[in-house]
């Protein structure tokens, strides 16, 4: 829509005019329930007041809104025309006061995509919810505003909603007169407001703190989910962690938590992983577990808990003043989420996570052709969506990190206790931080902020070791390399570690921390020392780079990795042999074969769980073409050795049950399969749940051996939200000309679908057993990807660009027709050719790595 995609110059132009002194929000959601009339979209009607100063009296600017109509605009007591004044995405305000007053009474309409109103239907028992998503900019979906994280102000909501419905907002409420009435909030930036609406289960709680000064902190804890999930809602769990992060950051921020109440909302249809609004986060419902899962997932979900407190502080009370700076927020998050669980929770492996999971996150984005600084370039609000990526959380995250290792760790945090201090409700740069860490840390960041936050790409860092004629190591240097396209060489601070075999493990006798800086750099502590059997660079994981081998230490690590005692080290060979094959210097075929020899004795669970995430993208998109049905036999082969080997009822044995479900692909797989399904079948200490029966049925549907019947009778036993998002990627899947167009159609030439069965209906639509049913897709994608972009709502245009990229067909041909349309569209909107680069990117790797396989 003209006028929706705010640009920084637009921005950082209404900043330098305008000062917000609060706004007033009306909502009436009474239209969520009952039947819809008219062709129109649902609505509802939304009152905003906003007081608002201009430095220069006469000046012209907009309000931001984005609705079907708008009933009347009135601007310091006179009408203006809402026919001349408002363009569907913009409020034009001219003429203005020193002191302005402007009202917009406007039908604003429900969401289907996570964006903005988000309306859900409960198909288990026709119950609406509603919840607000608005980051970065999608508040002016439900009231008028300035849309922008720097023009700060205060709210105060009240909202009119159905008899019997609770609602939620950032401030404490009250209902009155069947009107939710919220208390004003502090000064926040509008993507933080929120609203939640509707016949949710609630849990309550209290954290009460002493303080300094002699005073208590009480706050009021919530937890809410849909009435359908409360059976499976272990809210106990919620509020323990959420405890246990609030006395943490208590502790160490000396800024007590500003905000009033806690509530954290478990809703439907999220597109995110949760949202920081203040006093009303909101979460992805998936994080409520509806059955027997892994210790990983509940780490998983209570980094996110963590994450988004963090937030409360990075990002909530001190705030990036554009979206150039979002690593000020996301960055910090993302490592404090770790940082505070592994030490205040139960959760004590927690960089062993970070190393495999969000550091894999990180690598595979700063290689992408899109890559770009921790903080970016962001031109406008498309830019600004699509930089909610690897590089701002999981790249930031290590780079703080390693930061936390170079100024050390009271250094750190006393300069975040006075960047609160000096900053709180307000919005900073990059370089107010740094000015509070150099005085707190006495050192130059000037450097360092320049080679690690503003240059992108990692350096690769591998050992290179010569010995005696007696085996003593004569020198051990480490080699640090950069790829051509981002050619900068960083300063590292790195452990390294040599390793030799003891008892039949491999455990570690000498380390030593070192900084590398340059092209090569001797580690003259290792002069002398008995030959290694491994070396490992960036041992502990104190710095972001990929780690490389030596020839000797690969062999060892081919013979040995199963016999590495420590489970960090064990991490950090896995993360360095999965980069090893997706840069094609590794074949995929070795890296399957030291997962089917060595991933059954791997203690830790979610570093198990990732090798089975690497190894079905491997067996999708690196194995030679010519050997990717036998690789399959063979790890289903291997999956079903260890799923029986395992300990019955153990988190082990379920891992590998969801993974041999994943890989299954003969006759007996399936036989064993539908048995399990049938109850014919049995594993000693399994319990096939319904998540369970779910996984088992997916890759029958794929393969043809479950059809629609089968599925709907599925469907029958989990007539829930979640039975019914897997009913339809199962349907989706099923290995049919007629059912692949069936889903397109749904997908690509219709928006009646939401963006939880969009995703549903795409993750069935890639999958399947034959991939020439897709190929007569590889040109209607092309065809379609810009008129998509153009007519659906970003959110959705993501979701159909980057899931049907035809990267399943053959490389060469797809490459070809990429180019061709990159070339015939270098006027496309970039965040649209962003994602097709990457597509692209991705695709070209994978050819790589089937080459590297096939010889």
């Amino acid at each position: 829509m003209p006028g929706e995609n705010l640009s920084r110059d637009e921005a950082r132009k209404r900043a330098e005019l305008l000062s917000v002194d609060g706004y007033e929000v009306a909502l009436d959601l009474r239209s969520a329930v009952g039947d819809h009339e008219g062709e129109g979209p649902r609505t509802f009607r939304s009152v905003t007041t906003i007081r608002f100063r201009a430095a220069t009296p006469g000046a012209s600017t907009f309000a931001d809104l984005v609705a079907p109509s708008v009933n009347a605009v009135t601007l310091n007591g006179t009408r203006l025309d809402p026919a001349k004044v408002f363009d569907g995405a913009r409020v034009a305000l001219d003429g203005l006061a020193a002191e302005n007053v402007l009202v917009v009474d406007a039908d604003c309409a429900y969401s289907r995509t996570g964006e903005g109103m988000h309306r859900f239907v409960d198909p288990e028992d026709g119950e609406v919810y509603l919840y607000t998503q608005y980051e970065p900019a999608d508040a002016r979906r439900v009231y008028a505003n300035f849309e922008q994280p720097d023009l700060k102000a205060p709210y105060r909501f009240s909202v009119r909603a159905p008899e019997g419905w609770t609602v939620w907002s950032n401030g404490a409420g009250d209902l009155v007169d069947g009107v939710w009435t919220f208390a004003g909030t502090k000064p926040i930036s509008t993507y933080i407001t929120a609203v939640v609406a509707g016949p949710y289960h609630c849990v309550t709680d209290t954290y009460t703190r002493a303080l300094a000064d002699g005073t208590t902190l009480e706050i009021p804890l919530g937890a809410m989910c849909r009435k359908g999930l409360a059976k499976h809602f272990d809210a106990d769990d919620v509020f323990l962690v959420t405890k246990q992060g609030l006395d943490f950051f208590h502790d160490n921020f000396d800024f007590p938590y500003p905000f009033g109440k806690y509530d954290q909302a478990f809703v439907p249809e999220y597109n995110l992983g949760a949202m920081e609004n203040p006093g009303l986060v909101t979460f992805r419902e998936e994080l409520i577990f509806r059955g027997r899962t892994t210790d990983s997932a509940y780490e998983g979900r209570a980094n996110v808990i963590l994450h988004e407190m963090a937030h409360m502080w990075f990002g909530d009370l001190v705030t990036m003043q554009w979206w150039d700076d979002l690593w000020l927020k996301e960055s910090f998050a993302d490592f404090m989420g770790s940082f505070s669980m592994v030490e205040a929770t139960r959760f004590t492996d927690g960089w062993i996570t970070f190393t495999n999971r969000r550091k894999a996150w990180a690598y595979r984005a700063d290689q992408l052709p899109s890559t770009h600084p921790i903080t970016a370039d962001i031109r406008d609000l498309e830019d600004a969506k699509l930089n909610f990526d690897g590089i701002t959380y999981a790249k930031g995250a290590s780079v703080l990190k390693q930061l936390v290792a170079y100024v050390g760790r009271d250094a750190f945090l006393e300069g975040a206790r006075r960047y609160f201090k000096a900053h709180a409700y307000g919005n900073t740069r990059l370089g107010d931080l740094l000015s509070v860490l150099e005085e707190t840390s006495g050192r130059d960041l000037g450097e360092w902020s320049r080679a690690w936050l503003q240059t992108a790409g990692v350096n690769a860092l591998t050992p290179v070791v010569t010995y005696d004629a007696a085996g003593r190591v004569t020198e051990l240097a480490v080699v640090q390399e950069a790829a051509a396209s981002h050619p900068e060489l960083r300063p590292h601070r790195v452990a390294v570690g040599l390793y030799r075999l003891e008892g039949g493990e491999l455990v570690r006798y000498a380390r030593t921390e070192t900084d590398v800086a340059g092209a090569r750099t001797v580690v003259t502590e290792f002069t002398g020392a008995e030959r290694p059997a491994l070396v490992l660079v960036n041992d502990d994981d104190l710095t972001y780079c990929k780690i490389r081998f030596d020839q000797g230490s690969l062999e060892t690590l081919r013979a040995h990795l199963g016999d590495l005692t420590d489970p960090l080290a064990r991490a950090l060979c896995w993360s360095a042999l999965w980069n090893l094959t997706r840069d094609a210097l590794m074949p995929a075929r070795d890296f399957l074969d030291l997962v089917l020899r060595f991933a059954g004795r791997e203690s830790d669970i979610g570093v198990l769980q990732m090798l089975h995430a690497w190894t079905q993208t491997a067996l999708v998109h690196y194995v030679a073409p010519a050997t990717r049905e036998q690789r399959a036999r063979q790890l289903a082969e291997g999956a079903l050795r260890e799923l029986r080997g395992a300990e019955p009822g153990s988190q082990h044995q379920l891992a590998w049950a969801r993974f041999f479900a994943s890989v299954a692909s003969s006759d007996a797989d399936f036989q064993l399969l539908e048995g399990l399904l049938a109850g014919s079948a049995r594993i000693d200490g399994l319990d096939v749940d319904q998540e369970l029966r779910w996984a088992f049925l997916s890759p029958l549907a794929a393969h043809g051996r479950a059809d629609e019947q089968a599925i709907g009778a599925e469907l029958a036993r989990d007539d829930t939200a979640s039975g019914k998002r897997h009913q339809v990627r199962c349907l989706a899947s099923r290995p049919s000309a007629a059912v692949k167009a069936q889903a397109w159609a749904a997908v690509v030439e219709s928006d009646a679908l939401s963006n939880a069965l969009v995703e549903a209906t795409n993750a069935g639509f890639v999958r399947g057993s034959r991939r020439e049913l897709l190929a007569p897709y590889a040109e209607k994608y092309f065809a379609a990807i810009e008129r998509v972009w153009a007519e659906r709502s970003i959110q959705i245009g993501v979701l159909i660009v980057r899931d049907l990229y035809p990267s399943l067909q053959d490389p060469a041909a797809t490459l070809a027709a990429t180019d061709a349309w990159l070339s015939a569209h270098e006027e496309a909107a970039p965040a649209l050719r962003r994602l097709v680069l990457e597509a692209r990117d991705d695709l070209a790797r994978a050819q790589r790595a089937q080459e590297c396989d096939a010889v």
